[in-house]
């Protein structure tokens, strides 16, 4: 399978997991030292910090996304996807969704193993 291909895969897994809470795989398809930048936020540094953010939302939303892959480009070890994501998030208990929508830009590194892993993640999305 070539890398794009594996890349396209880890995104659909990325979409597939987050959705069904599985915070263990989500963090798995992350570096250790991976950052995510969003904006009017502070960067989010390592995969405890996700996963603290994770927490504090899992199992009061429902999460539905729609992603389409604009771009992958990739260079021996490191590799850049660019999608356009809107991710609808529903309180399990009743009230208004929260939509966002927009682009992202994630760095993949390869690690020890040759798996690719989320490096680092620009995350553009807005309120809908």
């Amino acid at each position: 399978m070539s890398d794009e291909q594996q890349i396209r895969d880890l995104i659909a897994t990325w979409l597939r997991v987050s959705a069904e809470g599985n915070i263990s795989q989500i963090l798995s398809l992350m570096a250790e030292d991976v950052v995510f930048l969003v904006a009017g936020q502070p960067p989010m540094r390592g995969r405890d910090a996700f996963a603290a953010s994770f927490a504090g939302w899992q199992g009061k939303f429902s999460l539905e996304t729609d992603c389409e892959i604009q771009e992958i480009q990739v260079s021996g070890d490191l590799a850049y996807s660019w999608t356009r994501l809107s991710v609808t998030m529903t309180p399990i208990e009743g009230g208004p969704a929260n939509r966002r929508s927009g682009y992202t830009l994630t760095v993949w590194r390869k690690n020890a193993e040759s798996d690719w892993q989320i490096f680092r993640d620009a995350n553009l999305l807005t309120e809908q």
